[in-house]
């Protein structure tokens, strides 16, 4: 389906772009939701912007919306609630359902899940508040938060004498946290649009690992596509994404992070189920190398919800 064909089918259609929200990721959604609306309203898409709080179903009402294009970031916009309240409200929507929400935005449950589908990820101790943190064999080792993204309270611990003030600085934004074997090697993220997957890219960040500040700030990180890994490699990191949107019941986009080690060996780290879509996020980066420019982009997370 082209660009204009999708613009046919949404002609007699609303777009609510949903942004915002009330998680720590509040500042990064705004943005991705503001590139989204901006992109709609420049290829004449009736649209409107909505700021989610707590008075989100009387805003949506108020401006009856056909579609939600969610852009929320976050523990309570990608962990299936906003989800589960536009499809009580009949409302249809972009990205995943309830289920790959769910499982996704909780790192201790969907690392489960990929021992389970057979795909490697690293071990992990998981941590709630009140427990007494466990004594570590073998460091470094990655603390963080269990149901946080944009890498928001994680450190990597090299020693005893650091855990505790990384647990307790995970603890600030989760009431789980995980502490997670850390694999050092190329990072690395593979992006499945619509069930397609899209070229690996690699991840070369200017600070100690691919932190806020990496992700976000112009100049912060360096984006390789194709990833500089090898051949059998590639095809692995591509396999592990397309497996994961599928057995996880994923739709539209989504996002995989995984880190390759010296010997070749691909580790999932995490799913992500609403990928950030600022001028410096990775699925833009990597869907223009795939052929599609950012409105073709945008139109195509669109296109999903005409799928059944």
């Amino acid at each position: 389906m082209n660009n204009t064909n999708i613009l046919k089918r949404l002609k007699n259609k609303k777009v609510g772009v949903l942004y915002g929200g009330f998680s720590s990721e509040r500042k990064i959604s705004i943005l991705s939701g503001k590139n989204i609306l901006k992109t709609l309203k420049k290829l004449k898409v009736n649209v409107c912007g909505i700021d989610v709080d707590k008075n989100i179903v009387e805003k949506i009402k108020k401006e009856r919306i056909d579609i939600a294009y969610i852009a929320l970031h976050g523990s309570k916009g990608e962990n299936g609630a906003i989800q589960g309240m536009l499809e009580m409200m009949d409302i249809s929507y972009t990205g995943c359902g309830i289920f790959a929400s769910s499982i996704s935005i909780d790192k201790d449950t969907s690392k489960k899940f990929f021992k389970y589908m057979n795909i490697l990820t690293p071990d992990w101790k998981t941590l709630k508040d009140f427990e007494i943190v466990p004594k570590i064999k073998k460091y470094p080792v990655i603390v963080k938060p269990a149901s946080q993204g944009s890498a928001l309270g994680i450190t990597i611990v090299k020693n005893a004498f650091q855990l505790a003030s990384a647990v307790k600085k995970a603890f600030k934004y989760d009431k789980k946290i995980i502490i997670e074997k850390f694999i050092t090697g190329k990072e690395i993220t593979v992006g499945v649009l619509n069930g397609k997957v899209l070229p690996v890219v690699e991840i070369v960040p200017k600070r100690e690992f691919y932190d806020f500040k990496s992700k976000y700030q112009n100049g912060g990180s360096k984006h390789i596509i194709p990833a500089g890994i090898s051949h059998n490699a590639y095809k692995i990191a591509q396999n592990y994404a397309e497996k994961i949107y599928k057995d996880l019941k994923c739709k539209s986009i989504c996002r995989v992070d995984m880190i390759v080690d010296k010997n070749n060996k691909v580790w999932v780290l995490e799913n992500n189920t609403i990928p950030g879509m600022t001028k410096t996020s990775l699925i833009p980066d990597a869907s223009k190398v795939a052929g599609y420019n950012f409105e073709s982009l945008v139109l195509k997370i669109l296109e999903s919800v005409f799928h059944k």
